[in-house]
């Protein structure tokens, strides 16, 4: 996962170079009013990253597809997540992009603010995107324009090991309207029933966190393309690195949650029974209970203090979006509506692209789930209450924003800089990234 960071930031340099060259500043041809099919047969290309088994899976589904459509044949070509963005870059450079591409939220405003993407909307003949929540239909949008299609989502909550938590001989608070003065009461339980042996759990420390901390007060982290959130909210979710490992300790010292943010899933204080609870995206509690070798786990919406009930947003896994050199985007757009929407592909597809964005194909695949993949599935519905309008996609230059919030917390733990001073730091290191993107 290191490497693969490590290569998104030469990617998106790559990928802005060639695009820059381009010249492709123009839309499909049916950009400007909506796209007709094309007469007789016609071909098609899609393009996306992803291992063997969803190659596999993705012919099935596009073998069920050409079914239902004989007029249309779809060519594929895919590649590891570093080797696509290289070759979607010089093929999109040479006019050569494929006309279904899979899209990432890192690169999306990048790709649309180059005119390299057609406008969904002028598709809407043949692709229906009603089928999932309008907040995340609208996180496919750069500037107000539909320019791609989530194809799948995630939610962003607290996993509870109830093991552990039994094993101390504790209660789990109630959690459906819980504060964040509730969740430290519980962790400090944690530590002080295990005798400091078990933490209670480690703070918040990664970009949807933050986008969500920001919400809670009224608040966004980016907003027309620049950082929005106030360096007053931003200190506050960054002093939380300071006081969860002073004091009470409820995460343990700056020490242990430096070598904790080293180590992997498998070595994690949560997947060793040494930590009760941690937060985490919806999507990935399946992979914690299987670190820590248990299936009791419950996945639990982050404490909320009230400032702001619709504070949520379900985030994209990834998109569909069309190539604005298509010559057949409206066939482009029949593919995606195949892929989102049909039952059989959806049935067939599951949750290899994550937790599909059609709420009735979650639905149905959450019948038929046990343990905690249902839970993930389930968790959309959980949480709709909490679910606000969409926030702003990543803008450019801000892709290294997972990192920045990691080095200006430990910053604030190990108290080398405090939260207001390190809040001004990373804003204006933030908005320099942006404006010289």
């Amino acid at each position: 996962m290191k490497s693969m960071k490590k290569w998104i930031v030469a990617a998106a340099a790559v990928s802005a170079a060639a695009l820059a060259l381009s010249g492709c500043g123009t839309k499909a041809g049916g950009a400007t009013g909506e796209v007709k099919a094309s007469d007789g047969d016609v071909t098609i290309r899609i393009g996306y990253w992803g291992s063997d088994s969803r190659v596999k899976l993705t012919e099935e589904v596009i073998k069920g597809f050409e079914e239902k459509h004989p007029n249309i044949k779809v060519d594929m070509t895919y590649n590891d997540w570093s080797g696509y963005w290289d070759k979607l870059a010089t093929d999109t450079a040479g006019k050569n992009s494929p006309d279904v591409m899979q899209m990432d939220e890192l690169y999306l405003a990048s790709y649309a603010s180059q005119g390299s993407l057609v406008d969904l909307d002028t598709t809407s003949k043949y692709l229906d995107l009603s089928g999932m929540d309008e907040s995340l239909r609208d996180m496919g949008k750069v500037d107000g324009t539909q320019y791609a299609a989530p194809v799948s989502s995630t939610a962003f909550g607290v996993v509870l090991n109830n093991d552990v938590i039994k094993s101390l001989g504790l209660t789990v608070p109630d959690t459906s309207n819980w504060t964040w003065d509730d969740l430290k009461a519980f962790a400090k339980q944690v530590v002080d029933k295990s005798n400091g042996e078990t933490v209670g759990i480690a703070p918040l420390n990664n970009g949807m966190s933050l986008q969500l901390w920001a919400r809670q007060h009224n608040e966004n982290l980016f907003k027309d393309g620049k950082v929005a959130i106030s360096e007053d909210t931003l200190a506050s979710y960054l002093q939380m690195a300071y006081d969860w490992t002073h004091g009470d300790q409820i995460s343990g010292t700056p020490d242990h949650q430096a070598e904790q943010a080293s180590g992997t899933t498998d070595q994690s204080d949560f997947a060793t029974g040494k930590q009760a609870m941690i937060f985490t995206q919806s999507t990935q509690v399946s992979v914690y209970a299987k670190a820590a070798g248990t299936d009791n786990m419950t996945l639990v919406p982050i404490p909320n203090d009230g400032e702001n009930a619709k504070y949520g947003y379900l985030k994209p896994g990834m998109y569909w979006a069309i190539s604005s050199q298509s010559k057949h985007p409206a066939e482009a757009a029949e593919l995606i509506d195949y892929l989102l929407n049909d039952e059989d592909a959806g049935k067939t597809m599951s949750t290899d692209r994550g937790i599909p964005s059609n709420n009735k194909i979650r639905e149905a695949l959450a019948d038929s789930a046990t343990g905690t993949d249902k839970q993930a599935l389930d968790f959309p519905s959980q949480i709709q209450d909490t679910l606000g309008e969409a926030p702003s996609i990543t803008p450019n230059g801000a892709s290294d924003l997972d990192k920045i919030i990691a080095r200006y917390s430990q910053k604030v733990m190990f108290g080398d800089q405090s939260s207001a001073d390190a809040a001004k730091a990373m804003i204006s290191e933030l908005n320099t990234a942006i404006a010289s993107a």
